[in-house]
C-alpha cells in the first residue's frame, strides 16, 4: 500500500472506530478509539486461531509493521501534536509553576530513569545500560495522553497547568535522555564527536535540549513578528502550521531537539502571539483549526497503537515480566514526582492529593511506543518492545480512566493547587 492508501485506510478506520465508542462504549475520544481497536486486533487473532488457513494474522501483521510507527510519529505527527497542545498552555499559569514543572521535567526524569532502569536490570539480567535506555523512554508522561485526558478530567487550573506543563516539557527532556543513552548502550546506533562517551553524551545533551529551545523561541518569535503585520486568518492559520511542519524538520536537520523546538514554539505564539499578534477572529480560527488537528491526530495515534499489539510478542513469560513492568513504572513516576515536591515543601504548601494524582496522571502513550521501535535490532528489542506496549496500555486504558475519579476522592479543593 502507497502512503494515500494507508493514510485513508488510518482515517476511515479512525472515523468508524471512533463512531463506535461515541454509540456504545461512550469512552472519552481517544481512550475509546484505543479500545475499540485493540478489540479489533484481538478478534482478528482469534478469528486467526479459528481459520489459520486465511492467514489473517500475518496479512495485518505485514500490514501494520510495514507502517513505520516510530518514523509517523517522531518525524511527522509530534511535532504537530506538541506544538497543538503547548499552543493552549499559557506563559502566565505555567510561570506560577515554573519551578515544579523545571524540577519534575529534569530531576524527575532521571530518577525515574535510573529506578526503572536498575529494578528492570534485576528483574530480566538486562545489562544495565540497555536497562536504563528503557528507564528513558518509559519515564516521560505523554502530552498527547495527557492532555487528552485532562480535557476530561476537568482538574483544579494549578494542578493542570503542572501536569500539561510537565508533560510537555519532560518529553522532550526524556527524548534527550533516551538519544543519549541508546549512544552509550548501542555505540554503533550514534556517532559521537570522537572524543570519550560520557564527553560525547554531556555535548549532545547540551545540544538537543538548549539548541531545542533557543530555535523554537527564535522562530516562534519571527512568526509572531509576521503575524503582527498581517490581518487575515487563513494566511496566519498557515504560518502557524509551517512554523509546526517547518521548525520541526528544521531542527531535526539542525540536530536539536525538534519536541523542545515544538514546545517552545508554541507557548510563544499561544501566548504573546494570540495576545498581541492576532485579531480576535484569527484567534478563533487558529485554536479551532488546532484544536481540530490535535483531535484528529490523536484519534489515528490512538488507532496505530491499538494496532502495534501485532508487533509485540505475545508469550506469558514476556507478557508476566510486562506487568510487573507496570508497578516498576509508577514506582519511578511516584519517586519523579514525590522528590521534587518534597524539594519544594520547605517553600511553599502542598496538599496531601497532589503527589497520587500527579504519579497516577501522568500517563504514557505513543510516544514510548515509537522510541522502543526505534531501537536498533537485537536480543532485548522484542523484550523492551512488549513490556512497553504493556505499561502504555494500561496507563491510557486504566489511569485515563480512573485520575477523574481519584480527583473528586482527593477532593477539588482550592488547596489542592
Amino acid at each position: 500500500m502507497n502512503f494515500l492508501q494507508i493514510t485513508s485506510l488510518l482515517i476511515v478506520l479512525a472515523g468508524a472506530f471512533g463512531a463506535i465508542n461515541y454509540l456504545f462504549l461512550k469512552l472519552p475520544s481517544a481512550i475509546g478509539i484505543l479500545v475499540v481497536s485493540l478489540l479489533a486486533s484481538f478478534g482478528l487473532l482469534m478469528l486467526d486461531l479459528a481459520l489459520p488457513a486465511l492467514g489473517i494474522a500475518d496479512t495485518v501483521r505485514q500490514l501494520v509493521t510495514g507502517i513505520d510507527f516510530s518514523e509517523a510519529l517522531l518525524e511527522g505527527m509530534l511535532g504537530l501534536l506538541l506544538f497543538a497542545g503547548a499552543l493552549h498552555v499559557k506563559l502566565s499559569d505555567l510561570r506560577s509553576e515554573w519551578l515544579s514543572v523545571f524540577l519534575m521535567a529534569t530531576l524527575g526524569i532521571a530518577l525515574s530513569t535510573l529506578v526503572v532502569g536498575f529494578a528492570f536490570s534485576w528483574l530480566t539480567g538486562m545489562p544495565l545500560l540497555v536497562a536504563l535506555v528503557f528507564g528513558a523512554l518509559i519515564s516521560p508522561t505523554d502530552p498527547v495522553a495527557v492532555l487528552g485526558v485532562l480535557r476530561e478530567a476537568d482538574l483544579p487550573k494549578a494542578l493542570e497547568t503542572k501536569i500539561a506543563g510537565e508533560s510537555l516539557f519532560n518529553d522532550g527532556v526524556g527524548y534527550v535522555v533516551f538519544l543519549v543513552l541508546v549512544g552509550l548502550a548501542f555505540p554503533g546506533a550514534h556517532h559521537g564527536a570522537g572524543g570519550s562517551p560520557l564527553g560525547d553524551a554531556a555535548l549532545l545533551f547540551a545540544q538537543e535540549a538548549f539548541g531545542g529551545a533557543i530555535l523554537g523561541l527564535v522562530l516562534g518569535w519571527l512568526t509572531f513578528r509576521v503575524m503582527r503585520r498581517i490581518d487575515d486568518y487563513s494566511l496566519e492559520v498557515l504560518l502557524t502550521l509551517g512554523l509546526a511542519f517547518g521548525g520541526y524538520e528544521l531542527a531535526v536537520w539542525l540536530h536539536v531537539s525538534a519536541p523542545i523546538m515544538a514546545v517552545c514554539a508554541g507557548l510563544l505564539i499561544g501566548d504573546v502571539g494570540t495576545a498581541r499578534g492576532m485579531s480576535e477572529e484569527t484567534r478563533k480560527y487558529v485554536e479551532a483549526f488546532w484544536k481540530l488537528i490535535d483531535e484528529i491526530l490523536n484519534a489515528v495515534l490512538f488507532l496505530m497503537i491499538g494496532f502495534e499489539v501485532f508487533a509485540i510478542a505475545l508469550n506469558t513469560d514476556v507478557l508476566v515480566t510486562g506487568v510487573i513492568t507496570i508497578f516498576i513504572a509508577l514506582l519511578a513516576r511516584l519517586a519523579a514526582v514525590a522528590v521534587p515536591i518534597a524539594m519544594l515543601r520547605p517553600f511553599r504548601s502542598f496538599s496531601a492529593g497532589v503527589t497520587p494524582i500527579m504519579t497516577w496522571g501522568g500517563l504514557k502513550g505513543g510516544i514510548s511506543v515509537a522510541l522502543a521501535l526505534s531501537l536498533p535490532e537485537g536480543e532485548w528489542k522484542s523484550l523492551i518492545l512488549t513490556c512497553t506496549y504493556v505499561v502504555v496500555v494500561f496507563s491510557i486504558i486504566v489511569q485515563g480512566l480512573t485520575v477523574g475519579r481519584l480527583a473528586n476522592r482527593m477532593g477539588r479543593a482550592p488547596d489542592l493547587m
